[in-house]
């Protein structure tokens, strides 16, 4: 709506309507334009100088330092993260390979903290995106430590178990035979000394004086130990570990059933009892049930040379005894 103005005329006393100019209207619009620059040009000064005062300019250096702390912290988890994960590398690929442990799966570490309601508050703050990348790496570094921690006790758990497995495989020979002069017949077909026919003979003889000591290969417990069809005077040992140890014609037996045993320690003595053709030792290795080779687990005895030297003599079709 057009405005109306009026003038008071003092000589009559009355108000008469004016008619403004062109250049009135002009000076009124522009007028009131640099008002309003004033307004706003004066508002920005004293923003600004309020903006600069002594208390904003340590707000400002504060929250500047805030950030630039952050991005260090951000630095410092990356690097600590790395270092987890050669500790991880070492884990996996070293200690469990020798424990002959599965690795730990990947999965399990990295499920670290994913829910977004867990950094909801976070998304409100200012530098929101730095703060959140910040969180999350650190929340995966706590998972992975906490896996890791786990692992390691999982470790420690399987050598104690690897050093009681190991004092209970059997290890050494069963009878002193260093120089291996008392190696007789091997592992494998020979010929029967009695039927004179091929069979497989399932342990190794050795061939000693009535009476030589006879030692336990590893610790463990007898579980038999008297006279058996065959095989005379015998002892076994069940080492564990799917481990079991078989000692024939003995001539006499210095253990009982259930009596605890430890390698090196002394059983029983040769002898020449059961199905037997001269003094000696039958010694069996049996392992989850089924027999093996015993000429391997001798390792605590034999160094190379005398392990080789040993294989040819077992390997000799000669004499049998049982």
């Amino acid at each position: 709506m057009k405005k109306v103005y009026y003038q008071y005329d003092p000589k009559t006393k009355v108000y008469r309507r004016v008619h403004p100019t062109f250049l009135q209207h002009a000076r009124a619009t522009v007028l009131n334009i640099l008002t309003v620059i004033l307004i706003m040009g004066g508002s920005y000064v004293l923003f600004a100088v309020l903006s600069h005062t002594p208390q904003m300019g340590e707000l400002l250096k504060e929250n500047a330092d805030l950030k630039a702390q952050f991005r260090v912290l951000s630095h410092k988890v990356d690097d600590a993260i790395l270092v987890l994960q050669d500790i991880e590398q070492r884990d996996d690929n070293l200690y469990r390979v020798l424990l002959e442990a599965d690795p730990v799966p990947e999965q399990a570490r990295q499920s670290a903290y994913n829910s977004p309601s867990r950094y909801a508050e976070l998304l409100e703050m200012p530098n929101a995106e730095l703060l959140v990348n910040t969180a999350q790496k650190i929340d995966l570094l706590n998972q992975r430590l906490y896996m890791q921690s786990r692992s390691f006790n999982e470790v420690v758990e399987m050598s104690r178990e690897q050093e009681q497995r190991l004092a209970c495989i059997p290890a050494i020979q069963p009878v002193s035979n260093m120089d291996l002069k008392r190696t007789a017949s091997g592992y494998g077909y020979r010929i029967d000394p009695i039927y004179h026919v091929t069979r497989f003979h399932k342990g190794m003889d050795f061939a000693c004086d009535t009476g030589t000591p006879v030692y336990a290969t590893g610790n463990g417990t007898v579980r038999y130990a008297k006279w058996q069809s065959g095989f005379g005077n015998l002892i076994e040992i069940d080492h564990g570990f799917g481990y079991v140890t078989r000692y024939a014609h003995l001539s006499k037996i210095l253990v009982t059933k259930g009596q605890k045993v430890y390698r090196g320690a002394e059983i029983g003595r040769v002898g020449s009892t059961g199905k037997s053709t001269g003094p000696h030792l039958h010694y069996e290795v049996i392992v989850q049930g089924n027999n093996v080779n015993p000429i391997n687990y001798y390792f605590m005895d034999l160094d190379a040379e005398q392990y080789e030297e040993m294989i040819s003599l077992a390997e000799n079709h000669g004499k049998v005894f049982d």
